[in-house]
């Protein structure tokens, strides 16, 4: 698993029950918060995609509404990078049918690479007021807990393969003279757009199938994105939904670039 993880930037662990069982409690929690007035502002894209930054109510273990967190994700991440760090309250991604939609003062030119290139784009990158592109946030991992089923024409999570390495040497080669307290206000735009288009000549796009008690572990350097919910597809499910911790890196260093 480490070896394929490193390799390729992205991995799906086997069903471990515990983790199931924790799913069951985070999408009930989910779907509270998806009705709640405090989060309407994270329905985006003419209501088809909820972003819930922060809208689970698990504690810094992971536990919620008493279910506590742990099993195979907890191992995994030991095994790769050598600890388990305290939580932050998990987003919640949820796709409904008819995504993709334009998102709320999104350009026609944003809005197509939303329908071409599934908007992919390497976490923790902001956006600047004249399309600069700046690291706000070192995560040190991502990781995906499938709340319900994920098929590949229902708003997956979409990965380029192995991209991780060609987004690290293009960052690498961007920030390695730049002291580390000013990454954060070094515009990246052009090597991070240049090496988006050389990842979409050389890396292959796959849609991530994982169900509730498998666990998707991500690169923090890997582009990834949200696949379209196809017209043509037929399901009982009203949403895709699934639940992302992301913690970020104590102190940023040179941590951030590297691909172990």
């Amino acid at each position: 698993m480490v070896e394929a993880f490193f390799s390729r930037g992205w991995c799906v662990l086997p069903f471990d029950a515990r983790v199931k069982t924790w799913g069951e409690a985070a999408w009930r929690a989910g779907r509270e918060a998806m009705q709640a007035p405090s989060m309407r502002q994270w329905w985006v894209c003419e209501n088809t995609w909820f972003v819930g930054v922060d809208a689970l109510p698990n504690d810094e273990t992971g536990s919620i509404n008493n279910v506590p967190f742990g099993g195979a994700p907890v191992t995994a991440i030991k095994a790769l990078y050598g600890s388990w760090p305290d939580l932050h309250k998990a987003q919640l991604s949820v796709v409904s049918p008819g995504y993709p939609r334009p998102r709320e003062d999104e350009s026609e030119a944003a809005f197509g690479y939303r329908l071409r290139r599934d908007a992919a784009h390497v976490d923790g990158l902001k956006r600047g007021p004249n399309g600069e592109r700046f690291l706000e946030e070192p995560h040190a991992w991502i990781m995906g807990l499938p709340l319900t089923a994920n098929e590949p024409d229902q708003g997956p999570l979409v990965v380029w393969d192995g991209s991780h390495e060609i987004m690290r040497n293009a960052f690498a080669a961007a920030l390695g003279d730049v002291p580390p307290e000013k990454w954060s206000v070094t515009d990246i735009r052009q090597p991070y757009q240049q090496a988006r288009r050389a990842v979409f000549e050389q890396c292959q796009r796959i849609c991530v199938q994982a169900k509730p008690g498998e666990t998707i572990l991500v690169h923090r350097l890997l582009l990834h994105g949200v696949g379209p919910w196809a017209d043509t597809y037929e399901s009982a499910q009203e949403h895709r939904a699934i639940a992302y911790f992301r913690p970020e890196l104590n102190s940023v260093g040179n941590d951030w670039l590297k691909l172990r």
